[in-house]
């Protein structure tokens, strides 16, 4: 059984304390995760089965399996030549696999099935199944939307495997020598924190601290632009429903209530809200947005909001589009150069200071 890893850094949580992401905790089958009031999740690693659908729904990729990546079995997968995806075959659970990894695999297969028959009888298919569902009937709504004729299918096909494959791979782990002894170890290790049964919870160590500002696109959005690329563009971009899109977005920016604070671009994982050298603007690239929504969460007057509609067409000519300008002045007090979407002379920090200062004084504005 797979541990899950919290890699601190790449937690939208870690980036700002208004990120109000919970995917991981809402999706756990064991209630492994609990997120709450902590800044980060905290983990009990004795209830962890493995399954990896906190992984699979995490939009910065920040939780992990040890013995399972998503990357690594989507290359074995393609070379595979049988199409089937199976958790008594080469998956931990199919809810571990991320809306992206399946289409992309859907689109270079052409035909994927994937195996139901063992959710009757398992004991996490309570949370994983819905999401199995959903999954498949998202990359269904994408593909037809992109006019592909890839083909995804949902069958009970019970997969076991042979007793020749099960003997060799239990002679293959049971085998121990000197060049194994490592990894061993690493596994005995796995176990004694799996054989404490209480959350551990986890903070941001220095060289966390140093990657927080680092602009990450995510491996799987990686493998989707490469799969996307392989593909015949279809004949019409379609414009689909946004709600029935969860891993991208397209935004819309209120340019009256927008205060030039830059925090959007600044907190923004994966670089697709961005400004230039002087702060001028706010530009946005819906191919690059992870809908991890923390953008959303630090804006304090609501001016940036999700779309209602996301086109197609962003998946295969990507388009970097202008949210907002601001004019950049120089402060009248601190002679410092600002942005700002009013006539305001004075930037944020000094407009503040002087709102407290007549407020203290008792002074009325003018």
């Amino acid at each position: 059984m797979s541990l899950i890893k919290l890699e601190a850094s790449r937690c939208v949580r870690s980036l700002a304390r208004e990120s109000q992401c919970n995917k991981c905790e809402l999706i756990c089958p064991t209630d492994a995760i609990v997120v709450g009031n902590n800044p980060l999740p905290a983990i009990n690693f004795s209830a962890c089965v493995g399954c990896g659908a906190c992984d699979a729904i995490c939009p910065s990729e920040a939780l992990v399996l040890e013995n399972f990546k998503p990357s690594e079995f989507f290359f074995s997968f393609l070379e595979d030549k049988k199409n089937l995806i199976s958790c008594k075959k080469n998956v931990p659970c199919i809810a571990g696999l991320s809306i992206e990894h399946i289409v992309s695999l859907a689109v270079l297969k052409k035909e994927m099935v994937l195996d139901m028959g063992h959710c009757a009888e398992c004991e996490i298919a309570h949370k994983c199944k819905p999401q199995i569902i959903k999954n498949y009937e998202e990359a269904t709504y994408l593909l037809e939307a992109m006019q592909s004729d890839a083909v995804i299918k949902l069958q009970n096909v019970c997969y076991e495997e042979d007793k020749e494959e099960n003997s060799d791979r239990r002679s293959f782990l049971g085998s121990i020598n000197i060049k194994n002894i490592a990894k061993t170890k690493h596994a005995f290790e796995i176990e004694v924190k799996k054989a404490s049964d209480e959350l551990v919870k986890h903070t941001l160590q220095k060289e966390d601290i140093a990657l927080l500002k680092k602009k990450r696109l995510t491996d799987r959005r990686k493998l989707f632009f490469t799969a996307i690329k392989r593909v015949e563009k279809p004949s019409e971009f379609h414009i689909v429903d946004a709600n029935e899109v969860t891993f991208t977005s397209q935004k819309l920016m209120n340019e009256d209530s927008c205060t030039a604070c830059q925090m959007c671009y600044r907190v923004c994982p994966s670089g697709a809200l961005t400004s230039d050298i002087k702060n001028s603007k706010i530009d946005f690239d819906p191919f690059l947005c992870i809908k991890c929504n923390i953008c959303h969460d630090v804006c304090e007057v609501d001016a940036i909001t999700l779309s209602s509609s996301y086109n197609i067409k962003e998946f295969f000519a990507p388009e970097v589009q202008n949210l907002i300008s601001f004019k950049v002045r120089r402060c009248d007090e601190c002679n410092v150069i600002f942005s700002t979407n009013s006539n305001d002379k004075m930037c944020y920090r000094c407009k503040a200071e002087d709102e407290e200062a007549r407020e203290l004084w008792g002074i009325e504005d003018e």
